[in-house]
């Protein structure tokens, strides 16, 4: 079987948006040229997309037009390296995620625990942001909820009101043992996103020795001003938020 017709094949097997290279086919038949040719062919000819060099996609259609691929398709490379997890999916498109806008961006944003320079996949932008935890699989939602916390006033499309209440329902549907991490993991974020993440585990009646550590790990006369939350978040002012 020719290159190209084995290659179209196994395409017609991905699913829509799902983002592949050369080396997702076998090259050791055809030769490593073979295959990037006759990629290149197929997206020259409309039959997959390019996402940047060496990546392409299927695309998925809808009454808007053609779908891109999903943010954590175009940067998986970067969020795993041989099977190792190195990073995790992080700013505006997690806000949409959770309900929190319903906006979305071309930029893309991934929380790692090391520097790393943005760079540039098709239409997308793809910035790092240092996380201070180590990232494992099972933390990754809690550093999400910090991360949104953390950048609060920044989430487009919302007020800080609309945005906390529905932060607060988010860290409610939690079990006492995942809310404790996240006292844990909110230790290495900003004081004010401590300060967010207590006054709205009071507001939940969480564990009192958990909060007396948090609230320790506070300047007490510290105040943390324009977000205008009191109205939503009642313990807000016992946390110095204004």
């Amino acid at each position: 079987m020719k290159a190209t017709e084995e290659i179209r094949l196994k395409i017609g097997r991905l699913a829509k948006g799902y983002v592949f290279t050369y080396c997702d086919f076998n090259t050791e038949v055809h030769g490593k040229e073979s295959v990037i040719k006759a990629l290149n062919r197929m997206a020259h000819n409309g039959e997959i997309n390019k996402l940047s060099k060496g990546k392409f996609y299927k695309s998925e259609s809808s009454r808007f037009g053609l779908l891109e691929p999903p943010h954590q398709q175009v940067v998986k490379d970067l969020l795993e390296k041989d099977s190792k997890l190195i990073g995790y999916l992080t700013g505006l498109s997690i806000y949409n995620q959770l309900s929190l806008t319903s906006q979305n961006s071309h930029i893309i944003e991934i929380g790692r625990n090391s520097p790393k320079s943005s760079l540039s996949r098709g239409v997308f932008k793809v910035k790092f942001v240092l996380q201070k935890n180590k990232i494992t699989k099972t933390n990754i939602y809690h550093l999400q909820l910090l991360d949104s916390l953390k950048n609060l006033k920044l989430i487009p499309d919302t007020t800080n009101q609309d945005a906390i209440k529905r932060m607060k329902s988010l860290i409610k549907d939690l079990d006492k043992q995942a809310q404790s991490l996240l006292v844990s993991l909110s230790l290495k974020y900003s004081p004010a996103t401590r300060a967010l993440l207590g006054s709205i585990l009071e507001d939940l009646k969480f564990d009192g020795s958990e909060l007396a550590k948090l609230k320790a790990s506070l300047n007490e006369v510290t105040t943390y001003k324009n977000y205008n939350i009191e109205s939503v978040i009642k313990s807000s002012p016992n946390w110095g938020i204004l």
